[in-house]
């Protein structure tokens, strides 16, 4: 399924509306470690594994179209 992420900086959490999903993230945008840090937040709330998450677009912004495998 896809989703559209929404990046903030605020608390800890993940909320799924729907075909969206609302997190945040603590992580600079530097080297791909803000999208790895949303990828294995959707891995938790999810509880699947990092193989069934994909980017499909927008790695360099803060709304992402991620590709979700449950």
């Amino acid at each position: 399924m896809l989703y559209t992420v929404h990046v903030e900086f605020r608390n800890d959490f993940v909320t799924v509306n729907g075909s969206e999903i609302t997190t945040d993230i603590s992580s600079r945008p530097i080297g791909g470690a803000a999208n790895n840090e949303i990828i294995k937040k959707l891995v938790k709330h999810f509880g699947i594994s990092t193989a069934n998450i994909t980017i499909k677009s927008g790695h360099r912004s803060r709304t992402k179209i991620i590709d979700v495998i449950l």
